[in-house]
């Protein structure tokens, strides 16, 4: 019976985008890093490896079931925050932040595993408050003190990264950790609440931001030299205009092969497939993209277990949040904090932490008319 149902739920919608998504990205990673000297780079070669070891970790994540998963989820959870801590104190360090801690062949960042099981951490928090399913039974019967634990491990993960530093990663793990408690019911007083404090904390919290984060703000205000400050930004924008309606051609982006633009395999990949394949070809991936994220919301809507909708909202907001900021700095409308363009820029956690995410929600997709 589970086999039939399997095949017959199984999301292949979702699969399908998400294969070509990551071999569109790894066909970009090639690009951004080729020379012809050495066609295959080593940044490309590890990638390739990531996304068939990702594969297998989206069909494990597919597979297991749920209720395994959320019995292990606190102790993993809190397992997190113990390596956030010890990345803080040990970690590789790295243009000034600890951020990674050293494997055999690869830096995994442990910030990444937060954004992956915060949404299983909450949604057991609220399963064990109230073992009721439905969302409007759910809302009325809990007061605001029991979003206070939840809270709370929220703002640690939050503050953890911060110190490594990695404002990206912090502003992305508390802005999916607030819309999921928005999701489950908290009282709109809090929001209210929330930003006045923050509004009239503003000047506190400058005087608390890193040197180089108060100049990428600045930047993106207009201020700053375009050969140095802004250089990232402005090569970015050179990068995106110059591709025109139809690209430059795949391999013959000058701004990436005459290495005028900075990060071109990972925060700003999206620049390198604009230029390559101008407007045409980014409109098509931002295509790709909003269906993959419309599928997703069509899969929560018809999921009839709350907690599962949970889950669901939480790996899909770090996944759309990620989508949304990157490309709004290699566009000139953000901030640049760093953060990558999910199945796209290189690096193995983040490829990995993905592809768990999607595979996760096509375990969900495949259970939703059932538990």
């Amino acid at each position: 019976m589970f086999e039939k149902r399997y095949f017959r739920y199984f999301d292949w919608i979702n699969f399908s985008l998400t294969l070509l998504l990551v071999t569109i990205g790894l066909l970009f990673v090639f690009s951004a890093t080729y020379k012809p000297t050495r066609p295959f780079s080593l940044f490309f070669k590890k990638q390739a490896c990531g996304a068939i070891s990702g594969l297998c970790i989206y069909m494990f994540f597919c597979v297991k079931d749920l209720r395994f998963l959320k019995k292990l989820c606190y102790l993993v959870y809190f397992g997190i925050i113990g390596l956030l801590l010890y990345t803080f104190l040990n970690g590789w360090l790295v243009m000034g932040a600890k951020r990674w801690i050293p494997l055999y062949f690869v830096r995994f960042q442990p910030s990444d595993l937060a954004k992956l099981f915060l949404p299983m951490f909450v949604a057991q928090y609220f399963s064990k408050q109230n073992p009721k399913t439905h969302k409007p039974t759910l809302q009325k019967s809990i007061p605001f003190k029991t979003f206070l634990p939840p809270l709370a491990i929220i703002f640690t993960s939050f503050f953890l990264v911060l110190r490594q530093p990695d404002l990206g990663t912090a502003l992305l793990i508390l802005f999916s950790g607030l819309i999921l408690l928005w999701f489950i019911g908290i009282d709109k007083k809090f929001f209210i609440i929330s930003s006045l404090i923050v509004i009239i904390s503003t000047p506190f919290l400058w005087t608390k931001l890193k040197p180089y984060q108060k100049q990428r703000i600045m930047v993106l205000l207009g201020q700053g030299d375009a050969k140095k400050e802004r250089y990232q930004m402005e090569q970015s924008k050179i990068a995106i205009g110059s591709g025109g309606i139809t690209g430059k051609g795949f391999l013959r982006g000058t701004q990436n092969k005459l290495a005028f633009l900075p990060e071109d395999h990972t925060d700003f990949i999206f620049s390198v497939i604009c230029e390559e394949t101008g407007f045409l070809g980014a409109l098509f991936v931002l295509l790709l993209f909003f269906l993959l994220f419309t599928r997703i919301i069509f899969i929560i809507i018809q999921t009839n277990n709350f907690f599962n909708q949970i889950i669901a909202v939480g790996l899909l907001s770090h996944l759309m949040l990620s989508f949304c900021i990157n490309i709004g700095m290699d566009v000139g409308i953000l901030p640049i904090v760093g953060i990558p363009l999910p199945l796209f820029s290189y690096g193995i956690t983040n490829l990995w932490i993905s592809l768990a995410s999607l595979g996760w929600l096509n375990n969900i997709a495949i259970r939703r008319f059932y538990y």
